[in-house]
């Protein structure tokens, strides 16, 4: 059994963490619970590592981030000889998080390249920030999103402060299959770095340009310092809390009240499982604080501070939750509408969503005149439509992009998206509708009634351990292969194979090529004009499906989308 072989060398040899050395000894003689931890090693994608922290190949812990590091760092060394070399290393609230930050920087030194390390927990907008700011090769950020706590993970970037290309993370896991576990890694102590200076702290100076360019995003500059807005907000444990209350006292507001039980890092979470603002289970200290504030608006940022939520008051004494789609509609309507009627619309304005995200934004982009752009699921290719612009010399036209998973940005000075900059422009959208004595669930509701009643749901479909990532490779091969006809009783009557990369029109016959890099994704277009797109999930063991329904009204959308996910769900046979 190559599992206990690979846990006999660990217990041997993976003695620096006595964590480690606890969870080895006790699942001594438990072939199961051995086999889950070393039947497979982590798998270094363009999302880098994520897994469960803890011993074992297919965990995080200092050995696996050396083992990725020392790869990186013969990437960085291989691709740009000759050249002063540095990396960007920023992390999160999560169990370990600086600890695997610190060693990542010890690589780093020991392989001859600088490493640029905040002296605190800070948002991934903050590394992509700090990659760009300060020349550096490449960037890591220790955080598994909005993961549960006993998620870690290990994100690299590229020069572009974009995350890492396809090309160059497979390079990075070449050079990573070539290291040794134990013993592979060069290293310096931590403090011979410092006093060498092959590891430096990141200074206040970055951190303060930052906030000046996201304050730079503002449309409305000056609304936000007069309107008296109201805030709750939650960090939920996470590194948002210095950040987003730096920008929003920056701009003028604040009246913001801080949930207390979710203010301070905690990598635990111990009030939200789940430290998601997409799940409402989430904001429920938040919520219930509202009951007693009564803000006009609750703001949720995710551990890393990479996605925002939030909630607004129904007019009825409750709050309501707005969906990353309905956001992301309602920030690129404001930002189009408002920058026209101020002279401020760059010529020939670009916004750019995923293929996931809501189609309501193609009606809005038609409205005002913009270029909306189509990418595959995934920031990094929002950020890569940023490059090109930035490469042609029209970085300038570029003037916003979201995903429906409560991400968005504003402004090329990230590559990521960045919840500092989506919170204060919330703010400022709801600033500017108060002042026009319209709330933002009325303008959500006018934007419905303009452009139609887009209707998004999403089911998540889990496949843990190892059978169950042969389910998902099994699930979405027979989907290439013989796809649904039918969904719920109507006609698929288009068909998006993102794999293959051709988009057929199943009435007429019509193949048109996607011009998109090669994904596992897959889009049934119905007869009703509904659609269905599945695709495996790039962080998480599970596969994503996305459904969007349009219908006269809200409620007959949801009951449309309901219908059919229903009948996908036993297609699948889940």
């Amino acid at each position: 059994m190559r599992e206990l072989e690979l846990y006999r060398l660990w217990l041997e040899n993976a003695t620096e963490d006595p964590d480690l050395q606890a969870e080895l000894k006790s699942i001594e003689g438990d072939e199961e619970a051995i086999k889950d931890r070393f039947y497979r090693d982590l798998e270094f994608g363009t999302g880098g590592l994520r897994g469960v922290i803890g011993a074992g190949t297919y965990r995080l812990n200092i050995y696996t981030i050396r083992r990725a590091t020392q790869g990186l760092a013969d990437y960085v060394n291989g691709a740009f000889k000759g050249e002063d070399k540095a990396v960007a290393i920023a992390y999160d609230s999560r169990i370990k998080s600086d600890v695997f930050a610190r060693e990542a920087a010890r690589v780093l030194a020991g392989n001859g390249i600088k490493a640029y390390i905040y002296p605190e927990l800070m948002p991934t907008p903050m590394l992509s920030w700090a990659v760009r700011k300060l020349g550096c090769k490449a960037g890591i950020v220790c955080t598994a999103s909005h993961n549960p706590s006993k998620y870690n993970g290990y994100k690299a970037y590229g020069a572009d402060g974009c995350q890492m290309t396809i090309e160059a993370a497979d390079i990075v896991l070449a050079a990573i299959g070539k290291v040794p576990m134990f013993g592979g890694a060069k290293l310096v102590g931590f403090d011979e770095g410092l006093s060498s200076k092959m590891i430096e702290y990141i200074g206040q100076d970055v951190i303060d340009s930052y906030l000046d360019e996201v304050a730079k995003q503002q449309v409305h500059p000056e609304l936000t310092g007069t309107a008296g807005l109201k805030v709750v907000y939650t960090p939920l444990n996470g590194t948002g809390n210095k950040p987003v209350r730096a920008i929003l006292k920056k701009v003028g507001i604040t009246d913001v009240t801080v949930v207390p039980e979710q203010e301070n890092p905690d990598g635990n979470f111990p009030t939200c499982p789940f430290p998601n603002p997409e799940i409402k289970e989430a904001l429920a200290c938040g919520l219930k604080l509202c009951k007693t504030v009564q803000p006009d608006l609750l703001l949720a940022t995710d551990p890393d501070c990479d996605r925002v939520g939030i909630a607004v008051p129904d007019g009825k004494g409750d709050f309501v939750l707005f969906t990353g789609n309905e956001v992301g509609a309602l920030l690129l309507e404001y930002i189009c509408k408002e920058r026209i009627a101020l002279g401020t619309m760059p010529k020939n304005p670009v916004a750019v969503k995923s293929i996931v995200s809501t189609d309501i934004a193609s009606a809005i982009a038609k409205e005002y005149g913009v270029e909306l752009r189509n990418v595959l699921t995934g920031f990094k290719f929002i950020g890569e439509q940023i490059g090109y612009l930035e490469a042609a010399g029209e970085a300038d036209r570029y003037i916003f992009g979201f995903e429906e998973s409560y991400g968005y940005l504003a402004g090329s000075y990230v590559r990521d998206k960045d919840a500092v900059v989506g919170s204060m422009l919330i703010c400022e959208m709801a600033a500017f509708y108060r002042s026009k004595g319209i709330s933002l669930l009325e303008a959500r509701e006018a934007m419905y009634k303009k452009y139609g009643n887009y209707y998004h749901g999403i089911a998540n479909f889990v496949c843990e351990g190892a059978a169950g990532m042969a389910e998902m490779a099994k699930l979405m091969s027979d989907l290439h292969s013989a796809p649904y006809s039918e969904i719920a009783g109507y006609k698929v009557v288009g068909l998006a194979d993102y794999q293959k990369r051709v988009d057929k029109d199943l009435l007429t016959g019509k193949e048109t090529p996607i011009d998109l890099p090669k994904s596992d994704v897959i889009q049934f277009r119905l007869e009703n004009g509904a659609s269905v797109i599945i695709r495996p999930s790039g962080t998480e063991p599970k596969v994503k499906a996305y459904y969007t329904t349009i219908a006269p009204t809200h409620d007959e959308a949801v009951k449309l989308s309901e219908k059919i996910a229903a009948d996908f769900k036993a297609k699948l046979g889940f």
